[in-house]
This record gives structure tokens, C-alpha cells and sequence, in this order.
């Protein structure tokens, strides 16, 4: 995470800060274009790092919608840890989205909207066979999940730059 901190501030970032250890950064950046962002973090991470990996921006004021959109506020209070938002790296199609309720065998149940993926896991995330992998094959886009405690941890760091 320390050199991920200092990649991002050498890229001209400001107010860098980490929240676990798990890749979740929030930083202060001269632009709204996530995707020329994600971009500059992925191509940066792999020739400085030697990582190749995917880079899930958004904006706190993202953030805000993400929590205030959540379908799924009843779980959110009482079982934070079993709602999941998967961070989407396009919107699916329509199509997509049905083929993500099909390959739902448990009783887990998702709610997409635009680039973000809500889903609860009654039954816990680790014994699910609504895996990620499936998921992003579902919605023919590659996404990274955050439990909803992590994501509020995430948008109240980012309404602290």
C-alpha cells in the first residue's frame, strides 16, 4: 500500500490516503474523468509496480449516489457485512443483467445499477457460488466488490479531503 500511495502522489495527487490494506485508495485529483484516471493508474501501477491490475475510480460525489441509490437498505443496517457493491467498470446491458439473475442458484440477490452491482448475501459471500468471477462474466464487464461497511468507510475518508 505504501508504494501504491507513493505512485499515486508521483502521478500529481494530493491528500493520498489508504483504507486497509486491500487497494482502496482516496485521493484529491485535478479531474472528474475516471476513466482517463483508471487509465493512468493502471498503466503507471504496471510500469512502475510491475503489477498489472484494473483500476475502479469514482468521485465522492459517486460515492453519495452509491449510498444514497442502495437498493437495499433494510440489509444495510441490520447486515452490512453480506451487501455487496461491485464496482463495475462499464454499465451492463440489460441482457447482462438478466443473465446475472439467471446464474443466481442461492438465495443471494443482486440489483444492478449503471456501473455498480448491489448484492446481498443472506448466506455469507465466502460459501456463495455467485462468485466474482461469475458476475463479471454475467455482465461481460470486470468489477472489484466492497462490503457495504468498507464502502461507507470509503465515502466518509473521501468527504474528509
Amino acid at each position: 500500500m505504501a508504494d501504491l500511495r507513493e505512485l499515486i502522489i508521483g502521478l500529481g495527487m494530493a491528500d493520498v490516503r489508504s483504507l486497509l490494506q486491500s487497494g482502496n485508495v482516496v485521493f484529491r485529483s485535478g479531474t472528474s474523468n475516471t476513466a482517463q484516471l483508471e487509465r493512468t493508474l493502471q498503466s503507471a501501477t504496471a510500469r512502475r509496480l510491475g503489477v498489472e491490475t484494473d483500476f475502479f475510480v469514482r468521485t465522492a460525489a459517486e460515492l453519495k449516489t452509491i449510498i444514497t441509490g442502495n437498493p437495499f437498505p433494510r440489509e444495510a443496517a441490520r447486515d452490512p457485512a453480506h451487501l455487496l457493491v461491485v464496482f463495475l467498470k462499464k454499465a451492463p446491458e440489460a441482457p447482462d443483467v438478466r443473465a446475472l439473475r439467471r446464474a443466481i442458484v442461492g438465495r443471494e440477490v443482486a440489483r444492478v445499477k449503471g456501473r455498480h452491482a448491489y448484492i446481498v448475501y443472506p448466506d455469507g459471500i465466502g460459501r456463495s457460488r455467485l462468485t466474482n468471477a461469475l458476475i463479471e462474466k454475467s455482465l461481460g464487464t470486470s468489477g472489484t466488490g466492497r462490503n457495504w461497511r468498507t464502502v461507507l468507510k470509503l465515502e466518509a475518508l473521501a468527504g474528509n479531503l
